[in-house]
């Protein structure tokens, strides 16, 4: 694997969900009518940082809202975690309460963190309330269709909620876990490999380790390790290709050295044929709502003129096809993609 860094210049822009994406989004259960939207968590009128166990600033703040507000956000809230996990039956947030509602000025969905706990033995879990970005969604679905993870979310209108996605921060991991003796290195390096070739099919960038987690699962023999990406904003917009390259991001430097110090050149195109290969399967078994998404996409304007020609000319070089210079979507080189995946893999 190769070492290097790359920099987004710009901020993306929220794109808004077209009409096609709302009827694809409730045709596949994946609207909602919210009892609670993103522009009322906003009406708070001071709000204060929040440290982590050590002191440290962790970029998010605590709202604070009208005791009146409040009561009403916090009913809400208890009813969207139950339109989120269990199809609206509120019998499951009966003995649970809203803990805390955090909110983040840092990236571009300006996310509000919501924690509930259950009251009878103090278990707790989070969710999430964000702007409805178009290049989100699609990063959502392209991950429920091609990943081996399920996601679970709801829209309504301008706003998001999304499922928290339990694991170790992925620079976390490489800070204070990589290096634990019970951990095979090999595994670990070969799931970072996976990823990336995942992340350069399917067009999901920004895939720096603070924006991925690590879910370990102990196995009888030993621990099997899955990195699950957290933060889709970056799906298919930027033109630089090494963006969709986790491999290129300084942040992860220590999976890469971990790759180049236990893997082999063969070793290392062995996964990546592995990656594509579950990918052309869930290609073939996703096929449909495949056809639907990307019948959707295809109409929405969801990046640059310059970033797709920038794009498809990069990719045009990196497999030596020319096919990719009549792309005129970011779709269109998606698509592209995996058919050639498809190619190699029945080759």
């Amino acid at each position: 694997m190769e070492m290097g860094d790359v920099k987004i210049l710009r901020k993306k822009p929220i794109y808004p969900v077209s009409p096609e994406l709302r009827k694809y989004l409730r045709f596949y259960q994946r609207d909602a009518r919210l009892p609670v939207a993103y522009h009322d968590l906003l009406n708070f009128y001071e709000s204060f940082p929040v440290s982590d166990k050590n002191g440290k600033d962790t970029l998010w703040e605590s709202p604070l809202y009208p005791a009146h507000e409040l009561e009403r956000l916090h009913s809400g809230l208890k009813k969207v975690y139950a339109m989120l996990k269990a199809n609206g039956n509120l019998r499951i947030v009966e003995h649970k309460y809203i803990d805390r509602i955090d909110y983040c000025k840092f990236g571009n969905s300006n996310p509000f963190r919501i924690k509930i706990v259950n009251r009878l033995n103090d278990i707790y879990d989070y969710f999430y309330v964000k702007k409805a970005d178009s290049s989100r969604i699609y990063g959502l679905e392209l991950e429920e269709i091609f990943s081996p993870n399920q996601v679970n979310y709801l829209v309504d209108g301008e706003t998001l909620i999304e499922e928290h996605i339990a694991g170790i921060p992925g620079d976390e991991f490489a800070r204070t876990r990589m290096s634990d003796p019970d951990y095979n290195p090999i595994r670990i390096a070969k799931e970072f490999v996976k990823f990336n070739e995942r992340c350069k099919i399917t067009l999901l960038g920004d895939m720096r380790s603070y924006n991925f987690v690590m879910q370990i699962t102990p196995d009888f023999d030993d621990f099997q390790f899955r990195l699950r990406a957290i933060d889709f904003d970056q799906q298919f917009y930027e033109g630089n290709l090494k963006v969709y390259m986790p491999q290129f991001f300084k942040e992860n430097l220590p999976y890469v050295q971990l790759a180049m110090e236990h893997l082999t050149d063969k070793t290392v195109v062995q996964y990546q044929q592995e990656e594509q290969s579950s990918i052309m399967y869930q290609a073939k078994a996703e096929r449909y709502r495949l056809r639907d998404l990307r019948d959707v996409c295809i109409k929405d304007k969801i990046s640059t003129a310059e970033n797709i020609h920038q794009l498809r000319e990069s990719l045009a070089m990196h497999y030596s096809d020319d096919h990719y210079y009549k792309c005129e979507s970011m779709t269109e080189i998606i698509e592209l993609n995996i058919k050639n995946v498809i190619r190699m893999v029945i080759a």
